[in-house]
């Protein structure tokens, strides 16, 4: 007589392991070299680190002193992967918003850059998130964010642009609509950015 305890589930072989196998493989890849023997392995555990998603909650507070003049968060690091290649690319945004009502905790700045930038991505997109994030979540009076960031695509493959920057940007309410905020915005977003990382 067997028992089966329904609770403990099989183990089996990894399907994102297996696929990565395939692949190098199918590239030539001899699998069978002992420093190659955990590839497949890393691979997969590396690809669901990039792609997991990032969860946080926003943590405000009512602007009790009446603050309207720009909040602005410079260099925040991030990472992600291209949504057609598969390569990552990486740099820094500059986020920042004009309070209404209330205000969001600094470091929830750096937070939704990070959940803006997980999953198979393209930078346009990470942009226009995180001014649209906190557009939704706080009614500011205006919001933008300015990404910089280095593309693998294109310094290792192709065309081959090492030491290439792409600037991407979105502006919401007044960084909008007001001249004089907008130039401030991108002014002081300039002063810091991916100088660091060149």
């Amino acid at each position: 007589m067997s028992i089966v305890n329904d609770a403990i589930p099989a183990v089996g072989p990894d399907p994102a392991e297996q696929a990565v196998t395939a692949l190098l493989t199918a590239l030539g890849v001899d699998l069978a070299e002992e420093s190659l023997a955990d590839t497949p392995r890393r691979v997969a555990a590396a690809y669901r680190e990039l792609l997991e998603p990032h969860e946080f909650t926003a943590t405000t507070f009512p602007n009790e002193d009446g603050c309207d003049e720009l909040v602005l968060v410079r260099s925040i690091p991030f990472q992600s992967l291209c949504c057609h290649h598969l390569l990552p690319f990486f740099g820094v945004a500059h986020v920042g918003y004009v309070p209404g009502k209330r205000v969001l905790g600094l470091s929830k700045l750096a937070r939704v850059v990070q959940a803006s930038a997980r999953g198979l991505q393209i930078q346009e997109r990470i942009t226009t998130r995180i001014a649209d994030w906190l557009t939704e979540e706080l009614d500011p009076l205006g919001a933008g964010a300015v990404v910089e960031a280095q593309h693998t695509c294109m310094s290792v493959r192709g065309v081959k642009a090492v030491g290439a920057w792409t600037t991407t940007s979105a502006v919401r309410g007044v960084l909008r609509e007001d001249p004089h905020r907008r130039e401030e915005f991108m002014r002081r977003t300039e002063s810091g950015g991916g100088v660091g990382w060149r």
